[in-house]
């Protein structure tokens, strides 16, 4: 099929038909062409296509079938090349008594896994069983903590705790029920459930600080060594972490909802970007189900 610009409009023409466009009454018919289908050329009299234009021809089909090595197709996390690529495991603390309770957490250490979080921590451990993991990074707050002491007992690596993987600080908020801070704050309350982003306490913004210490933290993450990672920790960072890698902003925070127990995994490129492969998973909550990939 060829293609020609023309002053006042174009022609398209084809071994097929002859059709033409014009703003004018004047008008030009190609004659009938009957080239090899191989020879068909798409040209614009104004414009050749540079090699610089082509699609990128370099494409990871073991990951996403071709849709995922385009260049500029999705988010750099560490804004530099990695290693090689990676695999990471996010999973939800065991249900606290704060959880049980209704209370606001954010980044207090007062709350603690209750029997049935332990129970929780305990299928985590037994449905991971199968699956190696060169680190296991978690969040020193006390629930984050117990849950990922009880999953990687017996490993030999030691687990490594991160400031950023702390959950977000809601300052005065922090463990008064839900009811109550809706009534005695109720501006600040409804921001927060409501406009996330936008919620502001003590001249900060926390789900905009969240967001950058969820960026800082993958970097951190993606350029230790190792293929295989485990990360344990809260609903608020790990919202952030997942929507950080979809290149979503906080105005998207309540997009995602994460389960206590409940797991999400990413794949990595060596150019430090996310493709998401599961979201809440939890299969193992219900049943005795074990990953065995």
């Amino acid at each position: 099929m060829e293609m020609e610009m023309l002053s006042a409009g174009f022609v398209l023409s084809s071994p097929f038909s002859s059709l033409s466009f014009f703003s004018s009454s004047s008008f030009k018919v190609q004659p009938l062409r009957t080239p090899p289908i191989s020879s068909f050329p798409i040209r614009c009299s104004s414009h050749e296509v540079t090699p610089s234009e082509k699609l990128p021809t370099r494409i990871n089909l073991s990951l996403t079938g071709g849709a995922y090595d385009f260049i500029k197709g999705t988010t750099s996390l560490t804004n530099e090349l990695i290693a090689s690529p990676k695999k990471v495991m996010i999973l939800r603390h065991g249900l606290s008594t704060w959880n049980a309770e209704s209370r606001i957490q954010g980044s207090s250490d007062l709350s603690v896994l209750t029997e049935e979080g332990e129970k929780q921590a305990e299928r985590c451990k037994k449905a991971l069983k199968n699956l190696y993991f060169d680190q296991c990074f978690a969040s020193p707050i006390s629930r984050a903590k117990q849950t990922a002491e009880i999953i990687w007992q017996g490993r030999e690596k030691p687990l490594v705790y991160l400031d950023s993987l702390r959950e977000i600080s809601l300052y005065h908020l922090e463990g008064m029920k839900n009811v109550d801070a809706k009534r005695i704050y109720p501006k600040e309350y409804i921001t927060w459930r409501e406009d996330p982003a936008n919620f502001i306490m003590n001249g900060r913004y926390p789900v905009r600080d969240l967001w950058g210490a969820a960026r800082a933290c993958w970097k951190e993450i993606l350029l230790s060594p190792g293929e295989s990672f485990l990360i344990i920790t809260h609903k608020s960072i790990l919202r952030a972490l997942t929507c950080n890698a979809l290149g979503l902003g906080p105005e998207r925070f309540r997009s995602i909802d994460i389960n206590n127990g409940g797991i999400c995994v990413f794949n990595f490129n060596t150019r430090g970007e996310a493709m998401l492969e599961g979201l809440n998973i939890t299969a193992h909550m219900y049943s005795d189900h074990v990953y065995n990939v």
